[in-house]
C-alpha cells in the first residue's frame, strides 16, 4: 500500500467539505475521483498534500504516518501534486520552472539527464526553454507543469483537472502523457478530472464524491454500470426516472 487516507473531514471555516473519506492507492495504480464541481475533490487533494490540514483523520504514505508532517516533507518523499490551474511562474523560463521542481533535490547529472528526459517527452518545451513560460500555450504550460512533477522524483502524482480548459486534441495528448506515467514509468497516480470518460478508460479503480462523501468505489466497468456517476453529477432526485402515467394516477 503506498496512500491510505483514514476517515478525512476538511473543514474551510466551519464549512466541512470533506467528510469522513478513506481511500488507498496501492504502488502503480492509477486511481480517480469523480463527482460534480463541489464535491470536495480538489480539497481531499490539498489536504493529502497537507496545504490544508485535515480537520480530523489520519494519512500514511510509503508505510509512514505522515498526517502532522508539513507539505515541503511530503514533497521530498515523494507525493507532488499538478494542481489545477497549472500555476506555471510565467515570468520565469521553462527551464527555471522544470528546477523550480527539483527544490529539494541537488542539482547532480541524475537531475539533469531527468530534465533531459523531460525535454525528448515534450519536445515543445526543448524548443522553448530559454523562453519564458508565458509564451507557453494552455496545453504546453500543463506540460511543463506535469514535466515540473516529474523532476520533483515522485512516488505518487496528484493530478488535479488535468484537461480543464484545452482543446479536444491537447486533452488527449494530456491522457496519453499520464498513461505513460503509469504504465511505462510506473508512477502511482491519483486524478482528478471532469471528463469522466477518459478518466474512467485510463484508470484502474475510482471512487466516485458526493458532498464531500465517497458515495462509491470500484473497477470503472462497476461504476458504470450502477448508475453511480450519474446520480453523483446531477443529483440524486435528477437522475431517478420520471414517474409513468400510471404511477402518477395511484
Amino acid at each position: 500500500m503506498l496512500l491510505a487516507v483514514r476517515d478525512f473531514d476538511v473543514r474551510y471555516r466551519g464549512v466541512c467539505a470533506v467528510r469522513g473519506v478513506s481511500l488507498e492507492l496501492e504502488r502503480g495504480e492509477i486511481v480517480a475521483v469523480l463527482g460534480a464541481n463541489g464535491a470536495g475533490k480538489s480539497s481531499l487533494l490539498r489536504a493529502v498534500l497537507g496545504i490544508k490540514q485535515p480537520a480530523s483523520g489520519r494519512i500514511e504514505f510509503d508505510g509512514k504516518d505522515i498526517t502532522a508532517w508539513p507539505t515541503s516533507r511530503r514533497v521530498s518523499e515523494g507525493l507532488v501534486l499538478v494542481p489545477e490551474g497549472r500555476r506555471v511562474v510565467t515570468t520565469l523560463t521553462v527551464h527555471e520552472n522544470l528546477l523550480m521542481g527539483a527544490f529539494n533535490r541537488r542539482l547532480t547529472r541524475a537531475l539533469a539527464r531527468e530534465i533531459d528526459d523531460v525535454y525528448a517527452r515534450f519536445p515543445n518545451l526543448a524548443a522553448r526553454r530559454n523562453s519564458a513560460a508565458a509564451v507557453l500555450s494552455g496545453g504546453e504550460q500543463q506540460m511543463l507543469a506535469i514535466g515540473r512533477a516529474m523532476v520533483a522524483a515522485p512516488k505518487l502524482m496528484m493530478l488535479d483537472e488535468p484537461s480543464l480548459g484545452l482543446s479536444p486534441r491537447l486533452s488527449e495528448e494530456v491522457f496519453s502523457c499520464i498513461r505513460s506515467l503509469g504504465r511505462d514509468m510506473g508512477i502511482t497516480i491519483l486524478l482528478v478530472e471532469q471528463n469522466t470518460q477518459r478518466a474512467l478508460e485510463l484508470a484502474d479503480r475510482a471512487y466516485v464524491m458526493e458532498l464531500g462523501r465517497v458515495v462509491s468505489e470500484g473497477k470503472p466497468e462497476k461504476l458504470l454500470a450502477d448508475g453511480t456517476l450519474l446520480e453523483a453529477y446531477l443529483g440524486r432526485d435528477k437522475a431517478k426516472p420520471a414517474p409513468t402515467a400510471r404511477a402518477q394516477a395511484l
